[in-house]
């Protein structure tokens, strides 16, 4: 598997990377925090996350700006200027419609997408998740401290040859990780961003609050959180997944904020976002042989839109719609629409409607 890496530019002329990995029906993770492309491709840590998510999907993952291989130097690193950053990626890459996959803050970036773009979004996924950063939920003056303390830890430990700052942080992402993975970590933390980054970050990170958004999800929404992370309470997991209309929350049994591939949490995620998820392989191979913008359409299908709301939705031409279905229907062998959504349904697509 080879990842292919572009560049798009926002609107205010930022240089934002992202990567391209596997093929099938797109899926698109919003960038969390610590990110770096290729620096992450090799990972200890996150290698079992892109190589299973790439399986099925066209995997689409980005570093947000301030981080990674995007620009550092960006005159805004705000919680609005990440979500552009979103919104920048997705169309550079040019998909209609696709799941997103929110991780840590990156959930919050999610949910503002999918309630300003309900068009776009199927499905939500969101772990080790939260709707209130730290200085929103009911803490102490001592934990308010805490908070301050963190962002200048940051900006003092983050760039020195030293890892004991950095290790601070690490233990809580990955407390039960090897030590080959804590180095990497520490590595990432150094490579991934500047110590005025790191520490505005955790600055934005602890403002950030979707409570009033995450009622207004419309899409079918799965969450789940480890019910010992170290890093996000779980009861922060809980409450939005509580505030998100019919969300499905799934406890792992873990310590890790990021899960390890040896524990047995990650195949329960694994088997939860898959049962989650239409993919191309649903259907066994009859949808192997669809590209991912036929998928899009027999998901559109199966929910039983007619072809012109399928073009306003996908902001095609209702011609361009037929010519799709007309290829769909040869390639599943099929003769009509009828026969399309029975065949659809069976595969697992447009049970849920958003």
């Amino acid at each position: 598997m080879q990842q292919q890496i572009r560049f798009c530019t926002t609107g205010e002329g930022v240089r934002v990377a992202y990567a391209t990995t596997g093929n099938g029906p797109p899926l698109v993770k919003v960038s969390n925090w610590l990110s770096h492309l290729e620096f992450d491709w090799g990972s200890p840590v996150w290698r079992h996350w892109l190589a299973e998510l790439s399986h099925d999907h066209m995997l689409v993952r980005y570093d947000e700006r301030g981080c990674g291989l995007s620009d550092w130097d960006a005159p805004e690193l705000s919680f609005e200027a990440w979500v552009r950053d979103l919104e920048t990626v997705v169309d550079a890459v040019g998909i209609a419609r696709f799941p997103l996959l929110g991780i840590s803050q990156g959930a919050s970036i999610a949910i503002t997408y999918a309630v300003r773009h309900p068009e776009r979004v199927s499905h939500l996924i969101l772990h080790g998740a939260y709707a209130r950063g730290w200085l929103k939920r009911n803490i102490t003056p001592r934990q308010h401290k805490e908070a301050e303390m963190m962002a200048d830890l940051a900006e003092l430990g983050w760039g020195k040859e030293n890892p004991a700052f950095r290790q601070f942080f690490t233990t809580q992402f990955i407390p039960d990780g090897t030590p080959e993975q804590h180095h990497w970590f520490n590595e990432l933390e150094r490579v991934s961003t500047s110590p005025q980054n790191a520490a505005q970050f955790v600055r934005v990170f602890n403002q950030i609050d979707v409570t009033a958004l995450a009622p207004r999800i419309s899409c079918p929404t799965l969450v789940l959180h480890s019910s010992h992370d170290a890093r996000v309470p779980f009861d922060e997991g809980r409450l939005l997944a509580s505030l998100i209309p019919g969300a499905r929350f799934v406890p792992l049994d873990s310590r890790n904020h990021i899960l390890l591939e040896h524990e047995p949490a990650w195949r329960h995620w694994l088997e939860e976002v898959r049962m989650f998820l239409p993919t191309a392989t649903a259907g066994g191979k009859a949808f192997a042989g669809l590209t991912p913008r036929e998928l899009e359409l027999v998901e559109l299908i199966a929910q039983g839109l007619d072809n012109a709301q399928i073009a306003a939705r996908l902001a095609l031409s209702e011609k361009t719609v037929r010519n799709h279905i007309t290829s769909i229907f040869a390639k599943l062998e099929v003769e009509n629409r009828s026969q399309t959504i029975v065949l659809a349904r069976d595969a697992g697509f447009g049970k849920k409607i958003p």
